[in-house]
């Protein structure tokens, strides 16, 4: 394994594409992973818009202009839909500086995880930066309600994500979920759990305009009485683990790693959206910090995430 300075940043060694169908939009997407210089952050790279014209933005909460089943970030120009689950990897794998270059609306739903968005960033590879990383951290409580919802910031020594979902159907249920940022355990625990709806929503969804591409191949369809997927689940506790990996990608947009606790009950992406939104607003509850740089063996720097699932009413 590459020794790599703990609290420094980090960007892709190389380029690596992907491709296939939004969730959403059912349209065909190529996406292309590229190194971006240090303090660019992440950033999106929007092109084939019907002008002709290429359109940048900013992988930041400010940008954020829907949260409806999905995140999207967008300007007066063009907007890009789903991104929760390739900003989880990044921000999970310690990505802090990569240019994303998109043809089309959405960020293309693979499996419905996050396993070929790790693919890609490991054949890539990562590069060490000479650059120290910044860290947001939490300096006091912050909390959002939503009706039964509730998500809370807290002071806490790491980076920890916990969430609790509480569906009627019983398949799903009431489950809960605690994450601390490692990339390793990104990869065993989380990054396979795939999203999630049920089969009674779908024609309401298609009315409105959502889960065009959708289908057993990438999500988990909940029918009447079983889970319609004939592999079944890749964990019993599948449906909250997605929700912890949709909640790191939404915390993402922060602009960098967030030192201190966040808890979700009965949340989703808007949820999540309007705790960042609390915590950042108020300068009182947050501060910028950096970590020692040191030569070290391994991939992340500190303890890692968790998150909400993209497909599946926003609030559990």
């Amino acid at each position: 394994m590459a020794r790599r300075r703990n609290g420094a940043q980090t960007t892709l060694k190389t380029r690596a594409s992907l491709s296939g169908v939004g969730v959403h939009s059912g349209q065909e997407v190529s996406v292309t992973l590229h190194p971006a210089e240090a303090d660019c952050g992440i950033y999106f790279n929007r092109t084939n818009l019907d002008d002709g014209r290429d359109c940048e933005i900013p992988a930041d909460f400010r940008y954020v202009n829907a949260t409806d089943l999905c995140t999207s970030i967008g300007t007066t120009d063009g907007s890009v839909a789903t991104i929760e689950h390739l900003m989880a990897t990044l921000r999970a794998l310690d990505v802090d500086n990569c240019m994303v270059e998109i043809d089309g609306p959405e960020v293309p739903v693979m499996d419905g995880s996050a396993d070929a968005f790790i693919d890609a960033i490991d054949q890539a590879g990562i590069e060490t930066l000479s650059a120290s990383r910044r860290y947001i951290r939490v300096n006091k409580p912050v909390r959002v309600e939503m009706g039964k919802s509730v998500a809370e910031f807290t002071p806490h020594d790491g980076r920890r994500i916990e969430v609790e979902i509480d569906f009627a159907n019983p398949l799903v249920g009431r489950q809960d979920y605690t994450f601390e940022f490692c990339g390793e355990t990104f990869r065993k625990e989380i990054a396979r759990a795939r999203t999630f709806g049920f089969y009674a929503d779908v024609k309401s969804l298609w009315a409105r305009g959502f889960a065009l591409g959708a289908s057993l191949e990438n999500a988990i369809v909940i029918g009447e009485d079983r889970v319609m997927n004939p592999e079944g689940l890749r964990y019993e506790n599948e449906f909250v683990r997605h929700k912890v990996l949709d909640a790191i990608g939404d915390l993402a947009l922060a602009g960098a790693p967030i030192l201190g606790a966040y808890r979700s009950h009965r949340g989703g992406h808007k949820l999540n959206h309007m705790a960042l939104e609390a915590l950042l607003s108020d300068r009182d509850a947050w501060s910028y910090v950096e970590m020692p740089v040191r030569r070290e063996t391994g991939h992340a720097d500190l303890p890692a995430g968790v998150a909400a699932a993209a497909f599946g009413p926003d609030v559990s």
